[in-house]
């Protein structure tokens, strides 16, 4: 039997509404931290980062160079990405079996899942990631289910071009591998175009394994930092994260898919595949979204169960996941007035959110107190952040000479020796002046509990030690 008709003009209808909605409120509260560190990195291109793959910077200055330097202009990237997400998995769901009514809605709980829709919104590696790991895993149920071993090869090239932008896809190799073994079908494992794949995703990733060899291994470092930074909250809420990542719908109807996975001996491996990476990733203290590509699969498998299973349950699931939008949007979108959105429980539970609200309260802060400085003062003083959302504002804002010894930005340090006047910002090293004042309290206006908000802006001055002696101190990881 062939493979249902795919319902392009449904699928691809909601892709476009999803790109332009996500397109109408990108100008909406601000750039998220992480936004600003990119805007920086793509100033300053390279082969790798201690933190990341060259790929997001490099597509950021592509933007830029394209569009310009505006939120709107900078997040046309992520929402044409979670369009592209949107079609992928309409196509897994087609793959298993789906005919339209399972495509169309395996788009609308995808386009309407809160993850997509932060994602979508913001520059984020993991806004690429998903349509990554989607083709990844398109590819994969193509050898597996139409006996084309050729799609191993295409699998190979995806999972090689991923590593550009996120290392995380190894996890779906590793759960991949792990189900191939535990469940089969383990002929797979002897035949050449398996291992024609794995060559080809060596060979593409392979400036990458270099750069990391070459350089330490700096994702090892900042694996183990996260992991001991964040690791014991991350497996307090793996679990119920893994039921709102996308919302509860699209939870319970990833439950029957993955039952569904689990009764098809040609895709059991894939069943295996998730908890393989969940128990990675609580081992490791991962964060919770490291299973997201997989959930999708799963959800994709549970919508051709639900239209299999007739047109009432198909009903059901549908109406059901109009709510589950509607509520994912209030949460992932920012479409709340920033002047009433710390009454709500959204910031509490979107940190995009959270932290995309403030910033230029904090730039003012910050230059602020530069410009309170006498004149000969000002013209050699610096500015350490103790966060790369920090320095990427404040070099956003124009200040001169903001330094950070977070992740990548340590690399850019130290600041030159004539800066023996310093404000600082969220770094406790102000042992090494012989004198700190504090100048400034951050408040963003709105009232919102995010990381700047009360700090306070340190003027010091005397520093004790060469710059070149303490820059090793102020590294961090996280």
């Amino acid at each position: 039997m062939g493979l249902p008709l795919p319902a392009w003009r449904s699928v691809t209808s909601i892709a476009v509404a999803l790109f332009a909605i996500l397109l109408s409120v990108s100008p909406r509260y601000g750039y998220h931290r992480d936004e600003l560190y990119f805007r920086f990195l793509s100033d300053h291109l390279d082969w790798g980062y201690v933190d990341q793959p060259p790929l997001t910077p490099l597509l950021v200055r592509a933007s830029r160079a394209v569009f310009g330097d505006s939120p709107l202009a900078f997040r046309l990237l992520p929402a044409l990405a979670a369009a592209v997400l949107v079609v992928l998995v309409a196509l897994i769901a087609r793959e298993l079996g789906g005919g339209g009514p399972a495509q169309v809605l395996s788009a609308f709980g995808v386009a309407t899942g809160a993850y997509t829709l932060i994602l979508g919104h913001t520059v984020l590696t993991a806004s690429l990631d998903l349509p990554f790991w989607a083709a990844g895993i398109l590819c994969v149920l193509r050898a597996l289910l139409r006996e084309e071993p050729r799609w191993w090869a295409a699998a190979g090239l995806v999972l090689g071009l991923a590593t550009y932008n996120k290392l995380l896809i190894a996890m779906l190799v590793l759960g991949l591998a792990a189900g191939l073994v535990l469940a089969g079908p383990r002929r797979t494992l002897a035949g050449p175009w398996l291992w024609a794949g794995v060559a080809i995703a060596l060979a593409i990733a392979a400036p990458n394994l270099i750069y990391q060899a070459t350089h330490d291994w700096p994702q090892v470092t900042m694996a183990g930092a996260l992991g001991e930074d964040k690791g014991g909250e991350m497996r307090v809420l793996f679990v119920p994260m893994q039921l709102i990542l996308f919302g509860p719908v699209v939870s319970v109807i990833g439950a029957f898919g993955w039952w569904r996975l689990w009764r098809d001996r040609r895709v059991r491996a894939l069943a295996v595949a998730y908890p393989a990476i969940a128990v990675l990733t609580l081992v490791s203290g991962g964060r919770f979204d490291y299973t997201a590509g997989l959930i999708l699969l799963l959800f994709a498998a549970g919508c051709v169960s639900a239209e299999q299973a007739g047109v009432d349950r198909a009903r059901q699931a549908r109406a059901s996941l109009v709510f589950n939008g509607l509520g994912s949007a209030l949460l992932a979108l920012p479409l709340i007035p920033v002047g009433v959105l710390a009454a709500t429980p959204v910031p509490a539970i979107n940190e995009v959110a959270r932290e995309s609200i403030g910033w230029p309260e904090f730039d003012a802060a910050v230059l602020g107190v530069l410009r309170s400085l006498p004149p000969d003062e000002q013209a050699r003083a610096v500015i350490v952040t103790g966060n790369y959302g920090e320095h990427g504002s404040l070099v956003r804002a124009g200040l001169p000479r903001v330094y950070s010894g977070h992740n990548q930005l340590w690399e850019y340090g130290p600041p030159p020796e004539s800066g023996t006047v310093a404000v600082l910002v969220n770094t406790g090293r102000r042992d090494y002046f012989d004198t700190c004042e504090a100048r400034a309290e951050v408040d963003n206006g709105v009232g919102i509990d995010n990381e700047e908000q009360g700090m306070t802006v340190w003027l010091c001055r005397g520093l004790r030690q060469p710059w070149s002696d303490l820059w090793p101190h102020f590294r961090h990881f996280s």
